[in-house]
């Protein structure tokens, strides 16, 4: 498959008509966990999490964890069965730190699939699994504050963390600090604007405006969302070295004839058609003034056209990894 030097490999088109928090851990039970934790903010039909309310504009209830879970097999789709692709981590790493698990699902493999690896999982919400490996161990923990883990890790892990934080620079600073020396960090993450190779997405259309609403809104909360294509220069800046990025691509439907690429299509469109209003209600009604009803309206126009396959339209997504010195 030729490779596109700009936006990554093409796809063939179908022909068609047509302050310092105290880290909680999960594993101790949810009774233990402090009241204020569990009693989630209620917002337009949705929970969204109570630690450090109003950080993070999307949803935790069940259908935003059916969501990333779904996309969690997008990344292994993209990866080709893979859960990271830095060489040092696929071999095992000891102690494994995974920031923002969200469900946990990619720290609960990795655990399985490396028994003789610490795995770690923090989050703003505990919406983790009680039934999880031995060891595997999950956190309630807000990264934006000081890390307080005792112990240096060897491989940090990080995905889709776009519209997460106000400082990223602040962010992966932490990372680089929290690793030992040699020790490797893999950032996973998507590119927005929305884009396609042959022009058939319309920028002025529901679909070609939705990039453009996701940067202005995070921007309007200090969460930028297009942030991922900086992450390399970022972790450079850092010091980290032997540096790697690869680009990827989801198309948004089933529009690709590659087997592969419609298949990553399929869960791409399944994952928006779930999870398209949790996406879009926080951001938009807090940020650009829209109310519930707007919003709603919206994702019916977009959703519209995410059906339609004569639209080639994908999201990238990128993966950077790199080092930090020997010495």
């Amino acid at each position: 498959m030729a490779d596109n030097p700009d936006h990554g490999p093409e796809i063939a088109v179908d022909t068609f008509d047509g302050d310092s928090a105290v880290s909680v851990p999960v594993s101790d039970g949810l009774t233990s966990l402090r009241s204020s934790v569990l009693q989630y903010q209620f917002e337009n039909g949705r929970t969204y999490h109570s630690l450090s309310s109003g950080k993070y504009a999307f949803p935790n209830d069940d259908s935003e964890s059916e969501r990333l879970e779904g996309q969690h097999y997008m990344w292994l789709l993209t990866l080709e069965g893979a859960l990271t692709l830095c060489p040092y981590a696929e071999k095992g790493a000891k102690r494994v730190l995974d920031l923002g698990t969200g469900t946990g699902c990619w720290a609960i493999e990795y655990a399985d699939a490396h028994p003789e690896s610490e795995i770690t999982g923090v989050d703003l919400s505990p919406i983790q699994p009680s039934l999880i490996p031995p060891n595997c161990s999950f956190e309630v923990d807000d990264l934006e504050k000081e890390w307080t883990w005792p112990k240096p890790f060897d491989f940090l892990f990080s995905r889709v963390m776009a519209a997460c934080f106000s400082d990223y620079q602040s962010y992966i600073d932490k990372a680089y600090n929290a690793l030992e020396p040699g020790g490797w960090f893999e950032m996973q993450d998507i590119v927005i604007p929305y884009r396609s190779d042959d022009g058939t997405l319309d920028p002025d259309s529901a679909l070609g405006r939705l990039g453009g609403l996701f940067r202005d809104a995070s921007a309007a909360l200090n969460r930028p969302m297009d942030v991922a294509t900086k992450y390399k220069e970022m972790m450079e800046k850092a010091g980290f070295q032997k540096l790697v990025q690869r680009e990827f691509k989801w198309p948004l439907n089933t529009w690709p004839k590659d087997k592969r690429y419609k298949e990553i299509g399929a869960w791409t469109f399944q994952n928006y058609d779930l999870g398209l209003e949790g996406l879009t209600l926080g951001l938009f009604t807090r940020a650009l003034g829209w109310s519930r009803e707007e919003t709603l309206t919206y994702c019916a126009e977009v959703r519209k056209q995410l059906r339609d396959r004569r639209v080639h339209a994908y999201l990238p997504v990128l993966v950077v990894y790199g080092q930090k010195p020997e010495n």
